[in-house]
């Protein structure tokens, strides 16, 4: 079974089938992160190159390790140093790489766009990994699989996004593929964060964050993006986690089992106090593990046509 794009750019318009697909065979490369030798050698002889032009740990990584633990020949690209910083337009660099006899490109991008832009001038597949406030899909598709591993299911779940909506390119992606699995999809935070017209997607919007605890099974805590906000959006950090912080004390109050998400770097005492992040009910770590078991499979899936 493949799937039915050659690429992976968004989760908006993307099958259920396709969702299950990649989560289906995530669950296989996660038994391979679990043995003695972490690697098998399904990409072998395969190029990929991560294009990152923007500032990331945790994805790079994930999508280096993952495509290492393929076999595959990884070759990385940073815009410092490169012919980007000497004013090359992102066609030429794309084209450029390509004329190398590359497979498969990763890109992170700060335009919306970007990795669609990539798909209509190359002819090798692309993977987004973060274009603008657009998309995130494998994030998305990592924390589904993550909730799906805590509770067997998605369907009928009533999964709240709290925090930074607007900023954020993992709400999207979130939204789009979550609801396609069946889970009812809410946000939550203050009227500055969340775009006015959301609601067309679709979903439930609060602006009290003990309301939406109350309705949730999962709170999926998004990072307060300090380098994007001023004073138009947010008075201060402090009055933004005294109002929508996640807190063991408004957890407790909730008198119910949650799962507490969160796609990472993490504000401490902002968006999340840390024992929260560092408690029970926190699937952090797990996420992070299982980001490499699925971008494994989107890499295997993609890059064999299987």
């Amino acid at each position: 079974m493949a799937l039915q794009s050659k690429h992976l750019l968004g989760l908006e318009g993307v099958s259920k089938d396709d969702i299950q697909l990649i989560l289906d065979t995530a669950i296989n490369f996660r038994e391979v992160l679990e043995r003695p030798i972490k690697k098998v050698p399904t990409l072998q002889g395969k190029t990929i190159v991560n294009l990152f032009f923007e500032s990331s740990t945790r994805t790079r990584i994930s999508f280096e390790l993952a495509e290492r633990r393929l076999s595959a020949d990884v070759v990385n690209f940073s815009v410092a140093g490169s012919s980007v910083a000497k004013g090359e337009t992102l066609k030429d660099t794309a084209r450029n790489i390509e004329a190398m006899k590359i497979d498969m490109v990763v890109v992170r991008h700060s335009s919306p766009g970007a990795a669609l832009f990539l798909s209509r001038v190359m002819n090798a597949n692309i993977i987004n990994a973060g274009d603008g406030t657009h998309e995130h899909p494998t994030q998305a598709l990592l924390d589904m699989y993550t909730i799906r591993e805590k509770f067997g299911k998605l369907d009928g779940l009533n999964v709240c996004i709290v925090g930074d909506i607007s900023h954020s390119r993992v709400a999207l992606s979130n939204i789009y593929g979550m609801q396609t699995m069946g889970a009812n999809v809410s946000v939550c935070g203050p009227t500055t964060l969340i775009p006015r017209a959301i609601q067309k997607l679709g979903i439930k919007v609060y602006h009290n964050i003990d309301d939406a605890i109350r309705d949730a099974d999962i709170l999926n805590v998004l990072r307060i993006q300090l380098e994007r906000q001023d004073s138009s959006f947010l008075p201060s950090t402090r009055e933004y986690h005294n109002y929508f912080g996640i807190t063991k004390e408004r957890l407790l109050r909730a008198m119910k089992p949650m799962v507490i998400m969160h796609p990472g770097p993490i504000n401490r005492d902002v968006e999340i106090s840390a024992d929260v992040a560092d408690g029970e009910q926190s699937v952090i770590l797990q996420q992070v593990l299982n980001g490499v078991a699925v971008r494994m499979a989107v890499l295997y899936l993609l890059g064999t046509g299987n």
